[in-house]
């Protein structure tokens, strides 16, 4: 029978690109000593405040419907959140509360472009984007991230794109994989290009909290925040990072108000409404600085640090330092070989997963991602394997 060719657009861009990955898992599930170093879940529990809050939700019956904007209470704490932020009176009509950033991308951009389109993304960025573009009968158009740069977007690179069918600049900072902040001088050159344009910026906002602290530590910038450039951004966020609460699915659109209330229909169509129970912990999580946040952005920014230090010497390896985030991208070409070959024949031989490079973008083909959200002990031990087999490779 006849299917519609929203499944041919995204075929192999699912799952596919986690084969390592969940190869790993049913190593593991058999019995064998491997060391996951491969998806960005948070190795801290979700804190006890946020469950008491979800049970006691639970306990006074907020388990009925919701409405599709969200529960007034969260939409609130997103308002005085941003508000905050940016300096300015963000309502809480400029916010629609749904499952998680993955479900807010999908949304915004089945919203923001269709067949025939271009969206300018980075190259590497996030693994699920590709489909996400294309899932709307749109496509992408990578643009390359420079280690010279590290690995910040370049305005003239994404000027260079453009082309009359170009409708959306696709943002992500701080960036998985490379781990990369956008200063407000580069948001502000890109916001240029938007402009010139007439181009709209969806901005991943995940690892917002996660920006590493120290002496000439990156700042956050988002385009929301600029006066000029908040009528044509979007934002995507929620609190699986920043609050190590992944399975909650909490997350949200931001945008202009019009926009936003143009949204809620299509909004309506996919979900009509999220847990109550969830939004009530959220207002929770929102409504206050938590320690988890500061705990995790420490042990991560400790964790890279280690990582280059592990690896930094080790013959035909490059380490590229993250400004934020849970990740470090390697270099291993100067093996001769490319991430996937050198992620395959480390898990096999020395039982380690990796995420190759590839999985983000061509240009990333000669790297892998190496995930810091396990122990530091694991994550030791996986670096001294890795470059066990880099020693063997290189001679």
């Amino acid at each position: 029978m006849r299917t519609a060719s929203i499944l041919d657009r995204v075929a192999g861009l699912g799952s596919d690109k986690w084969r390592v990955h969940f190869r790993a898992r049913q190593m593991r599930a058999q019995g064998e000593p491997v060391i996951l170093l491969t998806i960005g879940e948070p190795d801290q529990p979700t804190p006890t405040e946020l469950i008491t809050a979800t049970h006691r939700a639970l306990l006074a019956g907020r388990t009925g419907y919701s409405n599709g904007r969200g529960e007034a209470p969260v939409l609130q704490a997103l308002a005085a959140k941003y508000s905050a932020r940016s300096g300015r009176a963000v309502g809480a009509d400029q916010f629609i509360w749904v499952p998680g950033t993955q479900s807010a991308l999908y949304l915004l951009l089945t919203a923001l472009v269709e067949a025939g389109d271009e969206v300018l993304v980075a190259d590497p960025c996030y693994a699920t984007y590709h489909g996400l573009v294309r899932a709307t009968g749109a496509v992408t158009v990578p643009v390359a991230l420079r280690a010279a740069r590290g690995f910040r977007l370049d305005a003239a690179d994404l000027e260079r794109a453009v082309t009359p069918a170009t409708r959306l600049i696709f943002l992500n900072s701080p960036h998985n994989p490379t781990g990369a902040v956008l200063s407000r001088d580069d948001i502000c050159a890109i916001g240029a290009v938007a402009k010139a344009h007439d181009l709209w910026i969806l901005s991943d906002e995940v690892y917002e909290s996660l920006v590493f602290s120290g002496p000439g530590a990156a700042r956050f910038a988002s385009p929301f925040d600029e006066p000029d450039l908040a009528s044509r951004t979007v934002v995507a966020s929620s609190l699986s990072k920043s609050h190590a609460a992944p399975g909650f699915r909490a997350g949200w659109c931001a945008g202009p108000a019009a926009f936003i209330t143009r949204l809620l229909p299509l909004a309506e169509s996919m979900l009509f409404g999220a847990q109550p129970f969830i939004a009530d912990m959220a207002t929770e999580a929102l409504s206050r600085e938590f320690a988890i946040t500061a705990l995790m952005r420490d042990a991560y920014a400790r964790r890279a640090a280690l990582v280059a230090d592990l690896l930094g010497t080790v013959p035909g390896l490059r380490v590229h330092a993250p400004q934020a985030g849970m990740f470090v991208m390697l270099s291993v070409d100067g093996l001769g070989l490319d991430g996937e070959t050198f992620a395959d024949a480390l898990l096999t031989q020395q039982l380690v997963a990796v995420m190759p490079g590839i999985a983000f973008g061509a240009a990333a083909a000669g790297m892998v991602r190496i995930s810091l959200t396990v122990p530091d002990a694991a994550l030791v031990e996986g670096c001294a394997r890795l470059a066990v087999l880099a020693q063997q490779l290189a001679r």
